[in-house]
Order: structure tokens, then sequence, then C-alpha cells
């Protein structure tokens, strides 16, 4: 029996006594692979660049037409003949409208009527005056009542007149929004009508910016409609004073529009170009982490041969086109890593691989100070 318990208690010794070695050999296996130093990390590498950037401010505008409005008529009447085509152009003076007039002209005939034998009795008391046949006065009434006739004459063919409608000045017309046949009342819309060449930028700035404004300034545009074409005119009319409702100051730009690509309405995202800013160190956007307490970089630097990155604050200012402009912390050709930075920590060992780079397409729009 005493036998049979050491043997027990020898193989419980045997194999606990494995079962330590075999940790306190894979403990220190882990020590030692703790001890090793991290692998490289694999990062993609910028450099800090000195450029010249064009500054400007933003905004949101409206193409306007030079001249545009609704041709009206002025008289009422029956729409007797129409003389243009929807979206035609037309040049000023052209006919394009014509009211039924057959009532003025009957009328006009009755006044020429009385206004010729009034002119007939005046012509004949004038003669007989000089016998002394009549009075002064005769022929005074006489020359009155000649005047009124001449008057009511004049005054019913500019009726007539206005019953032919011009264009008032050339252009493009729109849609056509009378019947033949249709009667008008006074001061009924026609058609539109635009002048397209050149045309009207419109657009608000606010007032801190009222002292970087002048006449003159060139201006850069694009159009949802035309997102790959970029347009340019230059300021021509500045509001003097600003709106006390949303602090801002009224600017019109002139554009030219030879191919008509500009139409009234349009929405426009709206470039004022103000001075170049020269020699400007700037670092990609995307290599700048961006913290509450400052902003860093991760810089590469050459250590015994070998690659490792450091933490460094800097301090950032504008942002144009996807890159930051660098105050403080870097220095030209410097470089620091553009992807890769969440893995990273100081004095880590790294590899560079530039074939993989992150997406530029992310931009901040503050061209302006």
């Amino acid at each position: 029996m005493l036998k049979r318990m050491i043997a027990v208690l020898i193989l419980l010794a045997l194999v606990f006594g494995g079962i330590f070695v075999w940790k306190k050999s894979q403990m220190a296996h882990m020590a030692a692979m703790m001890r090793q130093p991290p692998p490289p990390a694999t990062v993609a590498v910028t450099s800090v660049q000195r450029e010249d950037w064009q500054r400007w401010l933003g905004a949101v505008g409206t193409v306007t037409a030079n001249q545009g409005i609704f041709v009206t008529n002025e008289v009422p009447g029956q729409v007797k003949e129409i003389l243009f085509e929807s979206g035609q152009e037309t040049q000023q003076g052209d006919i394009l409208l014509k009211l039924d007039d057959s009532v003025d002209q009957a009328e006009l005939k009755g006044l020429i009527a009385e206004r010729d034998l009034a002119g007939i009795k005046y012509r004949r008391l004038a003669r007989l005056l000089k016998d002394k046949s009549v009075s002064q006065s005769d022929v005074d009434e006489a020359k009155a009542t000649l005047d009124s006739s001449e008057a009511q004459v004049a005054s019913k063919q500019a009726t007539i007149a206005k019953k032919t409608i011009r264009a008032p000045f050339s252009g493009f017309l729109g849609i056509r929004l009378v019947d033949l046949g249709e009667y008008l009342a006074p001061g009924s819309q026609v058609v539109p009508l635009d002048a397209l060449e050149p045309v009207y930028l419109d657009f608000a700035l606010p007032e801190r910016h009222f002292a970087s404004l002048h006449t003159g300034q060139a201006v850069n545009l694009r159009l949802a409609a035309h997102p790959a074409k970029e347009f340019g005119g230059a300021i021509t009319a500045i509001n003097p004073g600003v709106d006390t409702a949303t602090r801002t100051v009224r600017v019109r730009a002139t554009l030219a529009n030879p191919d008509l690509l500009l139409r009234p309405g349009m929405f426009a995202d709206v470039q004022v170009l103000l001075p170049a800013h020269g020699n400007v160190l700037s670092l990609a956007e995307s290599a700048i982490t961006y913290n509450p307490y400052g902003n860093a970089v991760f810089q590469v630097l050459e250590q015994d041969g070998h690659l490792q990155v450091q933490r460094r604050q800097v301090e950032t200012g504008l942002s144009h086109d996807g890159r930051v402009e660098i105050l403080h912390g870097l220095e030209e050709g410097d470089r620091v890593v553009l992807a890769g930075t969440v893995k990273l920590r100081n004095g880590q060992a790294i590899q560079i691989d530039n074939s993989v780079r992150p997406e530029q397409g992310a931009v901040t729009q503050s061209g302006a100070p």
C-alpha cells in the first residue's frame, strides 16, 4: 500500500513538474518576443512644398440677363396676328404681335374728316379777316377747333400704333403666353424676352470682405449645367451699402456669353479672385492630424540607416485645393507620413510604400483669409 502511494506521488510530481517547466518556457518565449522591436509599419509619405497660391472669396450667385422682361401690351385688344415663334431670336423693332384695330381705324377716318373740315373753316375765316368780314374771335375759335381735331387724330394714331407690339430690344424670346383671338387686357404678358450677350452674375458676400472688393476684379464661376467648364468675368458694380438684414454686400459681375451657355436663373459657384499668396509652405491635408490641443504630423527621420517617425506639432493656416499652409513646425522638403498614421507611435520604424495613396477629392473650400 505504501509503495503504491509513493508511486502515485512520484507520478504527480513528474506531471506537475512537466507542466511547470512547459509554462516557464512559454513565458520566457513570450518575454523574448515582447523584447523584440515591432516590425516596420508600412506608410505612404509626402513632402512639404513651397508654392504660390491664388486666393479667392467663395460665394453662390445667380446668372441674370443684362435686359430681361415680359413683353406686354399697353392698350387692350383682341389678338389678330402672332408674328413670332417661341424660342426664336429677335431684333429690336421686330413686330411680334398685332391686336385688332379695325374699330380704331374707322374712328381715325372720322377724326381725319373732322380735322380736314376744321382746317377748311379756319383757312376761310383767316382770308375773310383780312377784309374785316369776320371778327378775330371767330378766327381764334376756328384755330382752336383745328388744333383740337389734330390732337384727336394724333391720339388715335398713337393708340393704333400701340396695337402693333414690337421687340423693345434684341434678344431671345421665350415660350409664347397668348393665343390667336385671345382678348388682352392692358399689361398682359405676351412672351419673355432676354438679352443674353453679355450677362450679369449677381451674388452677395459678408460685409467683412467689403474692403477686398473693387470694380474690375476678376471672377470665376462654375455651373451645374456645365460642370467641366469654367467661366470668367469681372466685377462691374458693388452696392454702396450693406444689407442690414443679412449683413452682406450685393455684387454684380459682367460676363461675355458668345456661346450662349449662360442663361438667366442658373445657379453659379463663384470665386472672386484676390491677390496671389506667394511663397507658401504647404502640405497635403490628409497628412495632418487635427486635435483640440493642436495639429500634428509624423515626420520621417533617418536614424542609424533606418527610417523612423517622430510626432511633431505644426501650426496651420489657409486651406487650398486639398493642401494646407504650414506656418510653423516644418521646413521645405521635410518628409511626413501621408497615410497610415493611426498605427504609429514615436520612434517606430517604418517602410515606405507610396503605391496606395489616400483620396484627394475632399477639398476645404476656404481660399480666402
